[in-house]
């Protein structure tokens, strides 16, 4: 016993230290487990969760940030930020630390919060990977944006996050999870730690951005119409002035005949007059009937695109300015 008493102080000493390194360890999991201790996810939460298929570990990381749906202003105070050159729909505080996602409340928009949910949940995915798995996942979804991407609203949206100077390669991670239906093999193998089904989070996706495309679709239509139509119409107003203008010419002879007393230049003047004014009035009424068909077509399309910028603005926590309308 006397070698105890001598080595006790050393061999406390190194069960410290051994303590010490286990908690350095599993720090990740102990930190998670007291964030989680007392946590029940509410069930628009766990139903968001449910929704894009997360897997067990995928919730684990959604769960430990405390996730809520919320309202405009109190969406804005935890995320709306000014030099957002797009619509905020969630944000995503660091390890932990929280993720808020905006309550989009137009029936035409389901899916938004699904795909929202999946997208911030990947932000904390990617910060719990090890810098060797960092550089191997980042390297293939370098390649793939630069060299298997096809989507071009996807690269406008990571465009735009360069601009911003936002972490690119942490906003592929999350967009290419949550919005690309075609992703290279090994990219799917990858993210099938995070969901059993990614293509449902797609599919929500594509279902709201098929709102806004089959709008901007229609708009082009109108758009195109309203252009043909214009050119139409200015044609035959033109036309008309020239048959009026004839018209004119031609009853000043008429005139011309009576005061004559010329019969016969008069009956065939008239009757060459008459011709004249029944095609000038046919095409009046076809140019009427275009301006008809012209102004309801602009209501038509001015109601279309009311629509989009109601949907932009449901989007969007921040004020929104009216769109301007077709003339």
């Amino acid at each position: 016993m006397k070698w105890l008493r001598r080595f006790w102080p050393y061999i406390v000493l190194a069960l410290l230290v051994a303590g010490n390194a286990t908690v350095w360890v599993e720090r990740q999991q102990i930190a998670d487990w007291w964030k989680l201790r007392n946590y029940t996810a509410p069930a628009d939460i766990a139903n968001l969760a449910t929704d894009t298929t997360m897997t067990g570990y995928a919730k684990h990381l959604f769960y430990v940030n405390h996730p809520v749906l919320e309202g405009k202003q109190a969406f804005n105070d935890h995320c709306a930020d000014k030099s957002e050159e797009t619509a905020v729909l969630g944000c995503y505080h660091g390890n932990r630390r929280g993720i808020y996602l905006y309550a989009v409340t137009d029936s035409r928009l389901d899916g938004v919060r699904q795909v929202t949910a999946a997208h911030e949940m990947l932000h904390q995915a990617y910060d719990r990977l090890s810098t060797k798995e960092r550089k191997r996942v980042d390297k293939m979804l370098e390649d793939f944006y630069n060299s298997g991407l096809t989507e071009q609203d996807v690269k406008t949206k990571i465009e735009s996050y360069k601009k911003q100077g936002a972490d690119t390669v942490n906003e592929m991670h999350s967009i290419f999870g949550s919005e690309v239906r075609n992703l290279p093999p090994a990219l799917e193998t990858y993210y099938k730690q995070y969901f059993t089904d990614r293509l449902k989070i797609v599919g929500y996706s594509e279902s709201y951005q098929a709102e806004f495309t089959r709008r901007k679709e229609l708009v082009t239509q109108y758009d195109t119409q309203l252009a043909d139509l214009k050119t139409k119409i200015n044609d035959n107003k033109s036309d008309l002035s020239t048959k009026l203008k004839d018209l004119k010419s031609r009853e000043k002879e008429i005139n011309q005949d009576v005061s004559d007393q010329n019969q016969s230049e008069y009956n065939a003047d008239v009757q060459t007059y008459n011709a004249l004014v029944e095609a000038y009035n046919a095409e009046l009424a076809q140019t009427r009937s275009l301006i008809e068909q012209y102004n309801n077509i602009v209501n038509e399309r001015n109601d279309i695109a009311v629509q989009e910028q109601q949907l932009q603005e449901a989007l969007d926590s921040r004020l929104s300015t009216p769109s301007q309308k077709q003339e």
